[in-house]
C-alpha cells in the first residue's frame, strides 16, 4: 500500500529516505535505541509525518532540531522559547512532505537568519532522535530528528524575537550542569551524545 499525504501525493520515496536515515543513526543509550525502532515502526506503518493543524493534529509528527555547535569554543545555542517555557535548540516541523534537512535550512534561515552549515559531526544526517509527549496546550508526539550546525558565536546576531524571548550560547560541561527541567527533556542526552563524538 502506498501512504498518500494530505495532499494527495504518494510519500513511499520519502519514508524510505527517512528510513534510511534512521538507520545511519548510532544510538547512544537505550532510551535512544527504543525511540529509533518506535520511530521506524511509525514510518513503515504509513500513519501520517507531518503536522497538519496546529498543535497536535495528526497527534504524533515530524520535528527537525539543529543546534548550532561552535567548534573552536566547544559552545552550543540554545534558545529561550516563548511557547514552551523552556531552554531548547532550534527547529521547527517539517511541512508535508519536505525532507527534514530542507527544514533545516528553512528554520535556520527563519529563526536564526543565517544559512545553515552541516557541521563534521554527521553532515547532513540526523545526528540523534528522540520521540517526546509535549507539555501545554494540545500535548502530542514529537517524532525529532536532532542535526548539528556549524557555526561562530559571532555568525548570529539576530533571531526570531517573536518565537524566542532570548538566546545564549553554553559550554558543552555548562549544559550538562543545567537543571533538567529548564531544558529540552533530551538536552543532557544530546550533549553527552555530542561530547563523545567530538572527543573520538
Amino acid at each position: 500500500m502506498i501512504a498518500i499525504d494530505a495532499a494527495g501525493v504518494p510519500d513511499r520515496p520519502l519514508r524510505a529516505r527517512l528510513a534510511e536515515s534512521l538507520e545511519g543513526i548510532a544510538p547512544w543509550d537505550e532510551q535512544e535505541r527504543a525511540h529509533l525502532a518506535t520511530a521506524a515502526e511509525w514510518i513503515a506503518s504509513g500513519a501520517p509525518l507531518y503536522r497538519t493543524r496546529k498543535p497536535d493534529v495528526p497527534p504524533m509528527h515530524l520535528v527537525s532540531y539543529f543546534v548550532a555547535l561552535d567548534d573552536a569554543r566547544a559552545e552550543l545555542l540554545l534558545v529561550a522559547h516563548r511557547g514552551a517555557g523552556l531552554w531548547l535548540p532550534t527547529g521547527g516541523h517539517v511541512e508535508p512532505m519536505e525532507d527534514p534537512w530542507d527544514t533545516v535550512m528553512r528554520e535556520c534561515e527563519e529563526e536564526l537568519h543565517t544559512e545553515a552549515v552541516p557541521s563534521a559531526v554527521s553532515g547532513r544526517s540526523p545526528f540523534f532522535l528522540t520521540v517526546t509527549r509535549t507539555r501545554g496546550h494540545g500535548p502530542h508526539v514529537d517524532v525529532s530528528l536532532w542535526y548539528v550546525l556549524r557555526s561562530e558565536a559571532g555568525d548570529i546576531t539576530s533571531f526570531d524575537e517573536d518565537e524566542f524571548e532570548a538566546i545564549k550560547w553554553l559550554p558543552l560541561r555548562q549544559v550538562l550542569a543545567e537543571p533538567g527541567n529548564t531544558l529540552d527533556p533530551h538536552m543532557h542526552r544530546f550533549t553527552g551524545k555530542l561530547m563523545a563524538a567530538l572527543a573520538r
